[in-house]
């Protein structure tokens, strides 16, 4: 398998569609979140989400006769070593952060600060890879889109609301933590594992250091029993918005490429926002709308659509004669 596969210029109508179901999908997980934090702490509502993630996913492999990723293979040492990287990074510490963060702060904000992974992603590629480099125009989408970061924070960390700061600053703690994930997640692709086993993999592997933790820390055995909106919650979140979405998500970075397939980032703020206040009573706040515009405009920056446009449009006015 090639390392470093080419993405398409443009998107179909098929891939616009998966990029449109997903931002739906995770979208819904912070009002998913939102309902959980109400009645189960942090590690617990994580434990559950990747538990049963694993096991949606190794019932699918079994339907589809799928290996285990580690199964018959020479180099089953660094795959796990791999698997349980891509745990940490891409489920344990940024759905933990993201939980805790929404105890203090609404599920929309959390969202659109989510959606700064791009930003953190582009430095860690220019450090991290060889076909990444950071140039001048992501450079300038990246300053654009901490601006709306800071648009976002700013007002809360000058009246003093330590609270809410220490909420947002979780969340982007795990916008970070994906970027890590996105960096490590390039070993699957040497090792040539299918999108199903990457997800399983990794799911596996968060469920089996979350879980002890939970356990001891949050003692859910002691804990009366959730009510049925927060099961409904919980399942949604494991069943539909961790293992259908990572089908769904590494399918679409194998079809349009991981530049396209992050634009999902860009959906999912307004989806979850836009649940929020239909069904939570949430407040958008206009700095919010601001910032999510500047956020938005910054990562158009990064992917390069708009100097691309430039550059055609420059390509197709003819010469000036004397």
């Amino acid at each position: 398998m090639n390392a470093h596969p080419s993405s398409p210029a443009h998107m179909g109508i098929r891939q616009w569609l998966m990029l449109a179901v997903l931002a739906v999908v995770w979208g819904a997980s912070f009002f998913s979140i939102e309902i959980a934090v109400t009645e189960l702490p942090p590690l617990t509502i994580v434990s559950v989400r990747v538990g049963l993630a694993a096991l949606v996913l190794y019932t699918y492999m079994l339907v589809t006769r799928v290996r285990l990723p580690f199964s018959g293979r020479a180099d089953w040492r660094t795959v796990v070593f791999a698997i349980m990287l891509m745990g940490v990074f891409n489920n344990i510490i940024p759905s933990g952060l993201i939980v805790w963060g929404q105890t203090h702060i609404t599920s929309s904000l959390a969202s659109i600060l989510n959606a700064t992974m791009p930003l953190f992603t582009v430095f860690m590629a220019h450090f991290f890879t060889q076909d990444e480099p950071l140039t001048p125009g992501r450079l300038v989408g990246v300053l654009v889109g901490f601006s709306g970061v800071v648009f976002i924070v700013g007002p809360y960390a000058l009246q003093g609301l330590l609270s809410g700061v220490a909420g947002q600053l979780a969340v982007l703690g795990a916008a970070f933590s994906y970027a890590i994930a996105v960096v490590i997640g390039r070993r699957f692709v040497r090792l040539g594992l299918a999108p199903v086993q990457m997800a399983f993999g990794q799911a596996l592997a968060a469920a089996v250091i979350v879980t002890p933790a939970a356990l001891v820390i949050d003692q859910p055995y002691l804990l009366p029993l959730p009510s049925w909106q927060v099961v409904v919650a919980l399942v949604s979140l494991a069943t539909i918005s961790t293992a259908f979405a990572y089908l769904l998500y590494f399918r679409l970075i194998a079809e349009a490429g991981a530049t396209h397939a992050s634009l999902v980032t860009l959906m999912i703020p307004v989806v979850a926002s836009a649940l929020g206040i239909s069904f939570l009573g949430e407040v958008f706040e206009p700095t919010h709308g601001i910032g999510l515009l500047l956020i938005g405009f910054g990562l158009l920056l990064i992917d390069g659509r708009l100097t691309k446009r430039r550059k055609l449009r420059a390509a197709d006015v003819p010469p000036q004669g004397r």
